[in-house]
């Protein structure tokens, strides 16, 4: 596909890819997103947060409005891309991390490149240590939220089990996707913070949870169209994901039941997320439950995954050229975007005309 301008697709040549139909066929693509924000917070400070430690706040008071419009309008312009040379406009859902509070939602989306979208938003306060939170972001006119939930992941410190240690909630969505139920997962796990090893215990905490709660959609309905999705922290090869999870590579491989993570082959041909010590990772992940995967196109079906990487997100220059172009280093505002790239999933469906 070179070009495709709108929702409704009536391209023979895409719709081989979807089945053997001689016909012709009419689609409707949709994109689900998910986007880490890289310290989103406001400028001002909240005594009932640790957000002294936020790189906004760590700036001179007088520079701090100006530079938490510049992040805004930064977020506002990805967010509004993704996915849109296919679907021609912006996604249905975002999940998103990384955010202080609601009200930094309310702003992003004010936002002269997303005022017009009419996005709502699912948030809940989390425990965080750092005060930031997980969120969704929905386009009114696709999505109707019926249900939402936050989720306490509770972990001790292993060498002092009566420290607990406060991280994000897990965030639960259930809604109408085109009349299409579905649910989403919001995830961000627990960081590498001291080292992998010795943090991997978190993040196969945060897996179980993650795990508990499809688990009860699944038991409640066994065809439950589930995403899940997030900043998970490990790859999709790490025990948290590949063992914990039990998400699979192979779509062919996936029974009821189960999770296919469509990032895995991604991974392992060098697609990352996020770059450290010049080598490439993929931390931010889209998985997805059994029926998305079926051949039947009456409903909303998986059709791609991708991560979202054009040049402007990448660094420009010098040592860390070609890595996300970050929002905040060196004790400043380096005029970038996040220190993530965005991932996302397309979702499609046949259509009458």
């Amino acid at each position: 596909m070179n070009k495709i301008k709108y929702s409704i697709l009536t391209i023979c040549a895409f719709i081989s890819l979807l089945s053997n139909a001689q016909n012709e066929k009419t689609y409707r693509v949709n994109t689900i997103a998910f986007y880490n924000l890289e310290n989103l917070f406001d400028p001002e400070n909240d005594p009932d947060k640790y957000d002294e430690a936020s790189p906004i706040m760590e700036m001179a008071e007088s520079l701090r409005k100006g530079v938490y419009q510049k992040k805004l309008a930064n977020m506002a312009s990805v967010l509004s891309k993704i996915g849109k040379e296919v679907t021609g406009h912006a996604p249905a859902v975002i999940g998103v991390c990384e955010i202080e509070n609601r009200r930094v939602l309310e702003d992003l989306l004010n936002e002269p490149e997303l005022v017009n979208e009419d996005y709502g938003i699912v948030h809940f306060d989390s425990p965080d240590k750092r005060g930031i939170d997980v969120a969704l972001l929905y386009k009114k006119s696709i999505f109707r939220p019926i249900h939402t939930s936050s989720h306490t992941l509770m972990i001790y410190d292993n060498e002092d089990p009566d420290k607990r240690i406060y991280t994000r909630d897990q965030l639960l969505v259930t809604g109408m996707l085109d009349n299409d139920k579905m649910h989403f997962i919001v995830n961000h796990w627990p960081s590498r913070s001291g080292g992998e090893a010795r943090s991997r215990f978190k993040r196969e905490k945060a897996a179980a949870l993650n795990k508990e709660i499809i688990d009860s959609l699944q038991t409640e309905d066994p065809y439950a169209k589930i995403i899940t999705m997030g900043d998970l922290n490990d790859g999709p090869y790490n025990t948290s994901v590949k063992e914990v999870l039990g998400a699979k590579a192979e779509k062919e491989e996936v029974k009821l039941k189960e999770l296919y993570n469509p990032m895995e082959n991604m991974q392992k041909k060098g697609i990352g997320t996020i770059a450290y010590r010049d080598s490439w990772d993929l931390f931010d992940q889209m998985i997805l439950s059994k029926p998305f995967l079926e051949d039947d196109y009456s409903s909303y079906r998986f059709y791609k995954a991708g991560v979202y990487n054009p040049q402007y997100l990448a660094n420009p220059r010098g040592r860390y050229k070609g890595y996300p172009f970050r929002s905040f280093s060196g004790g400043g505002f380096s005029g970038g975007y996040s220190d993530h790239f965005p991932v996302y999933v397309y979702l499609v469906k046949e259509v009458n005309k």
